[in-house]
């Protein structure tokens, strides 16, 4: 329930916030809150991946592309994600979530996300996203740039995150999936 509070603060300073081009790096400010904690005592590691959707959130809201959407009936969802951790974050740490669209490829887009202190990493993240219509079906990536724009000249996806995209990801939503364990 938190993280709900905390996603409608972000949505109302996002719309305060400086506004950035699509493929700007988002800096993004939180605070660790005892709800954040686990039984060490230190953030959990589930709490990163939340706090980085409230990143994204507030990254697709500050680069215009969360208007996009809304005028097209279109939704951002994960697809895979990935995240290491260096240091722990402690109660009442501040600290930011920097965020940036890496690349795309035939289907989906990436996104690398960083819990930062003081300009050093202490964790980095990243993330596999989709791109569905509210009417149904799969949002292409050539209409999703034809709306956003081009991809700059300067960004390149590396190759292993491709490679990672497709190593873990699930069968199709229609295909069989049973749980066998060998």
């Amino acid at each position: 329930m938190h993280m709900l509070f905390r996603t409608i603060l972000h949505a109302w300073i996002s719309r305060l916030g400086k506004r950035l081009g699509h493929y700007d790096v988002a800096v993004t400010r939180f605070r660790v809150l005892p709800t954040d904690l686990d039984i060490l005592q230190h953030m959990n590691n589930g709490v990163y991946l939340s706090i980085f959707d409230i990143g994204r959130f507030d990254m697709l809201r500050r680069n215009g592309v969360w208007q996009i959407f809304t005028e097209r009936a279109w939704y951002p969802v994960v697809a895979s994600e990935t995240i290491t951790f260096r240091k722990s974050l402690q109660l009442w740490q501040a600290f930011t979530v920097e965020s940036r669209i890496i690349g795309f490829d035939e289907r989906a887009v990436y996104v690398q996300q960083r819990a930062v202190v003081n300009g050093e990493v202490f964790a980095e993240a990243f993330i596999k996203g989709r791109f569905l219509k509210r009417s149904g079906g799969t949002v292409a990536i050539g209409e999703l740039l034809d709306a956003v724009g081009p991809l700059p000249a300067n960004i390149h996806l590396p190759e292993w995150l491709v490679r990672w995209g497709d190593d873990v990801k699930l069968p199709a939503t229609r295909a069989e999936a049973p749980s066998v364990w060998e």
